[in-house]
């Protein structure tokens, strides 16, 4: 017949739930179902904080509103988490961010403007024929994504 376990926790741990903890020692999290540890992850490591806090709720062991409370996180970040974990997985959470392309400087009229500034023109000049304000060309100059032509001394 099986025996149920009283939820004993170490105690500097804080609850999840009435059968779950967590307790942070030496920069490493630790998660404890009564008093044995069931997971950990470096303290630094959001990733996988997200992914175990998402399979925690996906298997029903606690709510959201039970993980914002205990790591004082907001709620919506917790729904975003899991989401994540519906739709992509597990490895979701490692995939690095796809970064974004700009909706004035696409590749064909960083060309143009590169063609421009080789012309010798300056980057307000660039900017007024092209309609992007000079502070967006600047910021690519400053980036590397356009050079601008050196001016002889």
């Amino acid at each position: 017949m099986p025996q149920i376990q009283l939820p004993i926790f170490p105690s500097s741990s804080c609850a999840i739930t009435s059968e779950l903890a967590f307790e942070q020692r030496d920069g490493v999290v630790f998660y404890f179902n009564g008093h044995l540890p069931v997971f950990s992850h470096p303290a630094d490591d959001i990733a996988s904080f997200r992914l175990f806090s998402s399979q925690l709720i996906a298997n029903g062991l606690a709510t959201q509103a039970q993980i914002a409370r205990a790591f004082a996180v907001p709620l919506v970040t917790v729904k975003r988490a899991c989401k994540k974990l519906r739709d992509l997985g597990a490895a979701g959470f490692f995939v690095p961010p796809t970064p974004r392309e700009g909706h004035r400087l696409t590749v064909a009229r960083l060309a143009e403007a590169q063609d421009l500034l080789d012309a010798g023109l300056c980057v307000p000049e660039v900017g007024q024929r092209l309609g992007v304000l000079p502070d967006t060309l600047r910021k690519a100059v400053g980036a590397g994504r356009l050079k601008k032509k050196s001016s002889p001394l």
